[in-house]
């Protein structure tokens, strides 16, 4: 019986590639992500890479934050492992990317960061991380040996024009995991984020000015270049292994060394 992984934030980045890497060492991937028209193509590509694979790839196309939408997936997921014989979600990675990037104290009030954009970011980049767990353990479609891993980035600890509200989420989402390590310890579930350095993908597109953090960031990185989001992927498809059970609340950078140096 195959594994099965739950991937938030599945149609691109690290969520893209971690469903990838692990669909190549033997994984089922159950999706969520959410794509308008233009980009399902790419969702397509990535089911059909994973089913070559011979692998199962379902993929659900919806607002991971939205707590109706959470139930149907988990319904159907519930549903998918009955059928496989009472099979389990054996890992969670949380990698989504959707906020308002503002600065807090804009020239005027129309272009500063507003409560709901504010509640929003750290809702779906934070908050939601309990929420799917919560459900996966009262469930109990995740038990004992079930690996969870959320993206954060070194902007937990460092400013970066705009960055405010992502910047919140990711401290927040640091500090759930903490809290989420010591609750889920008994239950044999272990909990990490994934710090990875600056990498080129969809969401740090969107930032404005991102391409002086990416000059920085390889210019800094020891290795000479900006992480990938295969190298990441590599990374998690080792950590989701069972011989890593004491490995949990913690932060685990995947980034060539680029946050040692100054």
């Amino acid at each position: 019986m195959a594994d099965w992984a739950l991937i938030l934030g599945a149609s691109s980045g690290f969520g893209e590639a971690t469903s990838l890497a692990l669909a190549r060492g033997g994984w089922n991937i159950f999706g969520v992500h959410l794509d308008r028209r233009a980009t399902l193509p790419n969702v397509q590509r990535i089911v059909y890479e994973i089913e070559a694979l011979g692998r199962r790839a379902e993929f659900f196309n919806v607002n991971a934050a939205d707590p109706e939408k959470r139930n149907e997936v988990l319904e159907r997921a519930a549903q998918v492992l009955q059928e496989e014989g009472n099979g389990q979600i054996r890992l969670l990675l949380h990698s989504l990317a959707f906020g308002t990037l503002k600065p807090f104290l804009a020239e005027t009030p129309e272009d500063s960061m507003t409560k709901a954009q504010m509640d929003m970011t750290l809702d779906i980049m934070a908050h939601s991380l309990v929420y799917w767990v919560q459900s996966l353990v009262w469930r109990k479609l995740m038990s004992y040996g079930g690996r969870i891993y959320a993206m954060t980035s070194a902007g937990s600890t460092r400013i970066f024009p705009t960055y405010g509200a992502v910047s919140a989420a990711k401290a927040a989402l640091e500090s759930h995991i903490r809290q989420l390590a010591y609750e889920l310890a008994p239950l044999g579930i272990t909990i990490n984020a994934i710090r990875a350095g600056v990498t080129d993908t969809p969401a740090l597109r969107k930032i404005p000015g991102h391409e002086k953090m990416a000059a920085a960031a390889a210019a800094r990185n020891p290795m000479g270049r900006l992480t990938t989001p295969a190298d990441v992927a590599a990374a998690i498809a080792v950590l989701c292994q069972q011989n890593t059970h004491w490995i949990t609340g913690t932060v685990i950078g995947v980034d060539g060394g680029e946050d040692i140096v100054a």
